[in-house]
């Protein structure tokens, strides 16, 4: 039996569990510099105090002891300590080149535990933690420089590759993409999670679970809930759902809604109450697992955990809750193709058209601008139009420098960013690095049996693990379905086909 389907074996009985936090727990050893980095980097001219997933090179055994409390305490699923264990975050320790290494030891040292406490009818299951980075593809770092970023698509994918080519090599069963706060950034690690699944033709079960900013509902880079989920379900996830952000009361709600709106396995995690003056978290145990039944109760999980500042006692309690609860059954797949930017919107076949009516003033008037180079106030026509209730944007050109200088105004203005773009042009580069920019399930084309049926049916595949929806006319279209291509993720031209 496979990894997948144990778990889809035993989601079908019962809820499944998750362990808590890995750093709280750590920070309760009251570790020093020397911790840190042991024999091996004794001369590290970085400091290492509070780099956690080092601690799988220079003290395995502790890291090993935690996840053995955990599983002690009823966990069937443990995480890797690797939160941070990308080029991009251990970069500021000055560990980057060690982002792999760290990896694997993180999954090799669960993955001995979990073997340990593993029985015949009761397997535990490796969880790899795949974290946000610091860094955020989608967030303004200088609001007056709008074509400035932290980081890009390129820099996240590679990294996140490295991240879970370690975890799956020391021995992961799962790939946990968490705390999510910028969505590009979730599907550059899918994109890079999926090539590497590829390369191995294995079937890994991937997770997703993003983070709320505050009581809004949206994630750090304004996406909703809902908007979230839409724009990763091109993944397959075997579950997905939220963690971090806040405490279980307060997150409660926008686990209704993303219980509603996944059609997969839903996974919560909060935070054991919220940190105080001096970083504690006040929900001891018994609170936190009162508060945890509620979501039980109410059937909106199918795994539960917990996160910052929790510890194994609160997994146990929790672990005494969820066998007295059925676990949440799964919605039916929606018919509807729904797209999103910072939110979901549907839009009809006959809707769609690709270029503006001869009474569309607004679209030719915002292509114009776009086309003389005035982005700034192609931005603000392609606001406007959202205003007066255009359900998309049409950005119609062929030039990579073009889309780039627009999206760098567009996706600023929350008003223009919160409905999809179409990307409507013949070249695949210009298609390939806007939808490297864009948060929300969009879409892009046409493509057309121009070049053949094999490059039609590649352009598809890659449209579609970017996130994004292809385009097509109706003979296309066609051809995409007998290849067994998703049908709710091809949407044709009905109202002026492709040539």
């Amino acid at each position: 039996m496979t990894v997948r389907e144990k778990l889809n074996s035993i989601a079908q009985e019962r809820v499944l569990i998750l362990d808590g936090a890995m750093g709280s727990v750590i920070q309760s050893f009251n570790l020093g510099e020397k911790d840190f980095r042991g024999e091996r980097f004794a001369n590290h001219p970085s400091q290492l105090g509070g780099c956690n997933d080092l601690l799988c090179l220079t003290k395995p055994d502790l890291i090993a002891s935690i996840h053995d409390s955990y599983l002690k305490a009823g966990a069937d699923i443990i995480e890797t300590c690797s939160f941070n264990s990308t080029s991009i975050s251990l970069s500021g320790y000055g560990l980057g080149d060690l982002a792999y290494e760290i990896s694997a030891a993180a999954a090799k040292a669960a993955r001995e535990s979990a073997d340990r406490f593993s029985a015949n009818g009761s397997p535990r299951f490796v969880a790899g933690s795949i974290g946000p980075t610091s860094k955020g593809a989608s967030i303004y770092s200088d609001v007056n420089n709008p074509h400035k970023r932290d980081t890009c698509w390129d820099e996240l994918e590679a990294a996140y590759y490295d991240n879970a080519r370690g975890l799956l090599d020391g021995g992961a069963d799962i790939l946990l993409v968490e705390t999510v706060f910028d969505t590009v950034n979730a599907k550059a690690a899918l994109f890079a999670i999926s090539r590497l699944l590829k390369e191995r033709n294995i079937d890994t079960p991937v997770i997703i679970s993003a983070s709320v900013s505050g009581e809004s509902g949206r994630l750090l880079s304004g996406q909703t809930i809902e908007a979230f989920c839409n724009s990763v379900l091109h993944a397959n996830p075997w579950a997905i759902g939220l963690n971090c952000s806040l405490n279980s009361q307060k997150l409660l709600p926008f686990v209704r809604r993303i219980s509603e709106a996944a059609p997969c396995h839903v996974i919560a995690y909060p935070n054991a109450g919220l940190p105080d003056s001096k970083g504690n978290y006040n929900e001891t145990p018994e609170m936190f697992s009162n508060y945890i039944e509620k979501y039980l109760q109410e059937g909106l999980v199918n795994i539960i955990g917990s996160c910052c500042g929790s510890s194994p006692s609160h997994t146990a309690l929790i672990a005494k809750k969820a066998v007295q609860h059925k676990p949440r059954k799964i919605s039916a797949v929606s018919d509807k193709t729904v797209f999103s930017g910072l939110e979901t919107i549907n839009i009809a076949d006959n809707e769609m058209q690709l270029n503006p009516s001869a009474d569309d003033e607004a679209s030719k008037d915002f292509l114009r601008l776009l086309n003389e180079g005035n982005h700034e106030d192609a931005a603000d026509e392609a606001r406007d139009m959202v205003d007066n209730g255009a359900k998309y944007i049409n950005i119609k050109t062929d030039d990579e420098k073009t889309i780039s200088a627009f999206l760098d105004f567009a996706l600023m203005n929350p008003y223009a960013a919160k409905v999809p773009f179409f990307i409507n042009s013949s070249n695949m580069n210009v298609i390939i690095t806007a939808l490297k920019r864009l948060q929300g399930k969009c879409l892009a084309g046409p493509i057309t049996l121009k070049d053949g049926e094999a490059e039609l049916i590649n352009k598809a595949e890659l449209i579609r693990l970017y996130g994004a929806v292809p385009v097509t006319d109706q003979k296309s279209y066609a051809i995409l379905q007998n290849n067994r291509y998703p049908e709710d993720n091809i949407i044709f031209c009905s109202r002026q086909d492709p040539k």
